[in-house]
């Protein structure tokens, strides 16, 4: 039996192989649920729910409602105890990675790729960005800042004058460059910045 623990590492290894460039996201919040990967690509946010040998199903159909709305595609891996009736628990577009023990490691095999997430909801994906993250791209699109209003103001005008093509890249770039050790200072920089504004 495998437990989450024994999954992640070599998955991580396996993505990157596959994939190339990945960040590697753990654990992050996205509405009710808390994802257990995001994995951003160049031009995509992909969501990873793993069920091991130990999950269950018990929580899962709340979990697809929320993976789909933040994710541009999703999917599950799944142990050898769910590999012959995941299918049945995640919608047609989800892929499905399945995990086994061979010669005592980890060994993925791709049961079904992943399709484009048909429910998206752009704000949501948005939302996954910090403010000075918007801020930047903001800049590169020659948007105004918008210091004093809500982050979501900001997002609904960044939706509603960025094309979606440009913004996939803009996303995954934001989060390819995020640097958690100096998030703390830019937002109270940010903040600092907007209360000027106000005054």
């Amino acid at each position: 039996m495998m437990y989450d623990r024994d999954i992640r590492e070599p998955l991580f290894e396996f993505l990157e192989e596959y994939y190339g460039k990945v960040r590697i996201i753990e654990e992050k919040r996205m509405g009710r649920s808390r994802a257990d990967v995001v994995m951003v690509l160049a031009d995509a946010v992909c969501g990873l729910e793993i069920k091991s040998d130990a999950d269950t199903y018990a929580r899962l159909s709340r979990q697809v409602q929320d993976y789909d709305q933040y994710c541009d595609f999703n999917f599950i891996v799944a142990g050898t105890r769910h590999a012959h009736h995941v299918a049945e628990h995640v919608p047609d577009w989800w892929g499905i990675l399945t995990v086994e023990l061979e010669e005592g490691r980890p060994d993925f095999y791709f049961l079904r790729q992943p399709q484009a997430n048909p429910k998206v909801d752009w704000k949501k994906k948005m939302s996954l960005l910090w403010r000075p993250e918007l801020v930047h791209i903001q800049e590169l699109n020659q948007m105004p800042r918008y210091r004093e209003k809500s982050k979501q103001f900001v997002i609904d005008r960044i939706l509603l004058k960025v094309p979606r093509e440009k913004l996939y890249r803009q996303i995954s770039q934001e989060l390819f460059e995020r640097d958690y050790t100096k998030i703390t200072e830019e937002i109270r920089a940010y903040k600092k910045e907007r209360k000027a504004t106000r005054s």
